[in-house]
């Protein structure tokens, strides 16, 4: 049984002081050990989110790195570095990553290795825009972004992946992937990542693209999803009634 993930993304949002506010908050309120809770804060909130989720079931990651350990790569953050704030996961390949940082499916895949190797845990975010799906090329997308994002890795380095599909047209428009689109297409990742490895049945997959407090419980009851990445719903209070869709 694969234990739920509910993961927040909070992009470009809230300084220091307004992360210290969040974790005040939230964590008074929170009261599960049942889930994996992550939140991917800012680069510049990050010691203060690691900090303040101290001894509570919260884990914290890092929005993006480079796939070098240091160099001229000015404005880029290495995994050493994300390594000494005491984050333990990282997000690689965001969808507005591919469209505004010219990621693709070899940059994820050098960083998917070196997040590896940086004892890092990594969460892959892969999906298809609103042309590819209405032409049909769904699939097509998530094989090549799965088999090309994944290459060279070893079923040993897949045990502890996650991987979040997000339809880029669901991801801050406030469309969302009707229920059986979002299910269809994470069995779908699981097929390909059991041809590929020939058996993933430790990694979770997500769904990501305007989950909120409305849709979670539908969504969560889908067989093939392990869990959600959150936008914009994770900045704010009523996050934790989707940490807690089960109540």
């Amino acid at each position: 049984m694969r234990k739920k993930v509910i993961a927040g993304n909070w992009k470009m949002f809230k300084t220091v002081i307004e992360t210290k506010q969040f974790f005040a908050d939230f964590l008074n309120a929170l009261n599960t050990d049942q889930k994996d809770v992550i939140l991917f804060p800012t680069f510049t909130s990050l010691n203060e989110a690691v900090d303040a989720a101290k001894g509570s079931y919260v884990k914290i990651g890092a929005q993006n790195m480079h796939f070098e350990d240091s160099g001229a790569y000015t404005g880029e953050i290495s995994a050493p570095m994300i390594k000494e704030t005491g984050a333990q996961y990282v997000l690689i390949g965001h969808s507005e990553r591919r469209k505004y940082f010219a990621e693709t499916d070899e940059t994820v895949n050098k960083k998917l290795r070196k997040a590896l190797e940086s004892d890092l845990l990594p969460v892959v975010c892969v999906g298809e825009d609103l042309t590819e799906r209405e032409e049909g090329k769904t699939f097509e997308v998530l094989r090549r972004q799965i088999f090309d994002g994944l290459a060279e890795l070893s079923g040993a380095d897949i045990q502890d992946l996650i991987i979040a599909y997000e339809p880029v047209w669901a991801i801050g428009t406030g469309k969302t992937a009707t229920d059986a689109q979002a299910d269809e297409a994470c069995a779908k990742i699981r097929d390909y990542l059991n041809e590929l490895f020939g058996s993933a049945e430790t990694v979770r997959i997500l769904y990501g693209g305007s989950v909120n407090a409305g849709n979670i419980k539908a969504l969560m009851s889908m067989p093939a999803i392990d869990g959600v990445l959150v936008g914009g719903a994770s900045l704010k209070a009523d996050f934790i009634d989707i940490v807690h869709y089960d109540r």
